[in-house]
């Protein structure tokens, strides 16, 4: 990497492809590599409450560098659009202006991951749909317009997640079709001809082993093509190319890792310093029994304490999951990748388990309590005793119980959202939250860079030339792209941060990134958008779309009764009118 230096210390290019080559010449271009992957800028963090979302933020995605989408499920909320109560809104990050949104169906307890075009697909949920009778809500382009239409997935899918993998589709994997009736399969969208399963759901031995706790799974697309998948106490690869499992160790003691006992999860960043090795990060939990009994659930039983990490080659996987423990319990966490590479935990509860209306010792009708208010920043490149630290980041007043969400945006900041154990709109005890936070790291603070010059779309094979513009401090620069990810129920699917630029779509999926220059004193540029890939749509094989929707026409009889007690037990049927009480 080669600069040349001018008056007020503007470096004119920066020349990156996207090829293994590039990597080498960069990682040795760079006098303070070492030194870049540590650099974190220190100081007093802040966080402000600014601005409301409309509809309460189950679910969050950035989908442009100024808007996020938030989703909920159909409830009371004030916002309105068309006559009817709203339950989905955008969210402009500059102005804080909130837009209601019209989706075809009901998004609750839904997944969402970006196709490599680009689109928004919103996969199961509810199974009351609102206006038609499939199950997945395609949302079409997330930029100045919105366009929302429905197309069939071959079942039902209650608590499902999903992976966009290196075609450009996305997997969808789990999970039930009502609280009594269990859905332990998988498919793709756009449908696939594969494995002997023309367009049809595929069976999972996984998921079949790990009820009754493996309401959205963690899913981590890897850099060989397989998938890394955790549910209640276990973990898997998943080569879905082949459909075959291998199996993991399982969670250290006797920890459950996914909903209703709900940890954060994330791939620790694929850096040149760790040749780009994944490892998975995951923290927090229960040991609470998953036997099903409900009348059980006690919103005091402690969460856990444990982080665990797992390399994800030969010899990590023989060596185990590496333990650490958290300054606090917590269940229902977020965890968000910063471009720094550091990884923030925030929201969640210190006792309980993710839900409502269960057991006894309900607050409220959460089935949680003693909400964890103040974030932890943990380091992964710090030494082992040494990572996590809540210094000068203040706590929050506010709750961000189940049905919260968190997400990094575009200019660097953590977005706080969320928060309703309840059947429905409510102002008792952790009640229904529509007010934004943003938590600020110390680099906001700082003189940052900039850069010009990042093309629409950047394909595997293309270069491109940055145009960078450096505080005088600064010497040096990385890259980071990243995928924010869509979050809910505490699970961020697809989120990544590769650094550099990604040299194959196993690396990097095809789809949406956010590019940030990072300086050598640990200060991120804004993020800027681009598509990874050449920007097209995922393959359509019409065959197995036409077999799938032949196939799953059954799906949409019988279905059985709604729960009498908790979530699910008191859902919409309908829109509810913009005038009702």
């Amino acid at each position: 990497m080669l600069f040349s230096r001018k008056k007020v210390y503007q470096y004119p290019t920066i020349v990156l492809a996207v090829l293994p080559s590039v990597y080498a010449s960069l990682a040795s271009g760079s006098t303070a590599a070492k030194e870049q992957r540590r650099a974190v800028v220190p100081g007093q963090w802040s966080l402000v409450q600014n601005g409301t979302t409309g509809v309460s933020a189950l679910e969050l995605a950035v989908t442009s560098e100024n808007t996020v989408i938030v989703l909920d499920k159909v409830e009371h909320n004030p916002l309105t659009v068309d006559g009817h109560i709203a339950w989905v809104s955008e969210v402009n990050l500059e102005t804080k202006a909130i837009r209601a949104l019209n989706p075809a169906s009901n998004t609750w307890c839904a997944t969402g991951s970006f196709l490599s075009n680009g689109t928004l697909v919103s996969s199961g949920g509810n199974p009351v749909v609102i206006t038609g009778t499939f199950q997945s809500t395609v949302l079409w382009p997330m930029l100045q317009c919105l366009l929302l239409y429905c197309e069939r997935l071959t079942s039902k899918r209650w608590y499902p997640a999903s992976v966009r993998v290196e075609d450009g589709s996305v997997l969808i994997f789990g999970f039930i079709n009502n609280a009594s009736i269990t859905n332990p399969t998988y498919e793709f969208f756009p449908s696939k001809n594969i494995n002997g399963f023309n367009g049809i759901q595929i069976p999972s031995q996984f998921l079949h082993d790990t009820l009754n706790a493996n309401h959205f799974p963690i899913m981590m697309y890897l850099p060989d093509g397989t998938i890394f998948v955790a549910a209640n106490q276990n973990a898997t690869i998943l080569n879905w190319k082949t459909n075959t499992e291998t199996r993991l160790p399982d969670i250290p003691n006797g920890v459950r890792i996914t909903s209703p006992f709900s940890a954060g999860a994330t791939l620790l960043p694929l850096t040149p310093e760790n040749d780009y090795t994944p490892e998975v990060l995951i923290c927090g939990g229960s040991t609470f029994s998953d036997n099903g009994d409900t009348s059980a659930v006690d919103s005091q039983f402690p969460a856990s304490d444990q982080c665990s990490r797992l390399v994800l080659t030969p010899a990590g996987i023989a060596a185990g999951w590496k333990v650490e423990t958290m300054p606090q319990t917590r269940i229902m966490l977020e965890l968000i990748l910063l471009p720094d590479g550091r990884v923030v935990i925030v929201n969640g509860a210190q006792t309980g388990m993710a839900g409502y209306g269960h057991g006894f010792n309900n607050i409220g009708a959460s089935d949680a309590d003693h909400p964890a208010l103040t974030p932890v920043v943990y380091d992964p490149a710090a030494p082992s005793g040494q990572r996590f630290s809540s210094d000068g980041i203040p706590a929050s007043v506010i709750p961000r119980m189940y049905h919260s969400t968190a997400t990094l945006i575009p200019d660097g900041t953590i977005m706080l959202a969320g928060s309703n154990p309840n059947t429905d709109v409510s102002t008792v005890r952790f009640a229904t939250e529509y007010r934004m936070e943003f938590l600020s790291p110390p680099y906001m603070s700082r003189p940052r860079p900039t850069y010009t010059q990042l093309p629409a779309t950047v394909d595997y094979t293309q270069t491109f030339t940055l145009s960078v513009s450096l505080p005088e401090t600064a010497s040096n620069v990385s890259v980071a792209l990243m995928d924010p990810g869509f979050a809910t129920h505490g699970v961020h699917m697809d989120q990544r941060m590769l650094k550099l630029v990604s040299p194959t779509p196993a690396l990097y999926p095809p789809g949406p990134a956010y590019l940030f220059v990072v300086t050598d004193e640990g200060v991120p540029s804004f993020g800027h958008k681009t598509l990874i890939g050449t920007g097209a749509a995922p393959p359509n094989d019409a065959g197995a779309t036409a077999n799938m929707l032949a196939v799953s026409a059954q799906s949409d009889v019988d279905w059985p009764s709604s729960p009498t007690q908790g979530e699910g037990s008191d859902v919409a049927t309908a829109m509810i009118p913009a005038d009702s009480a």
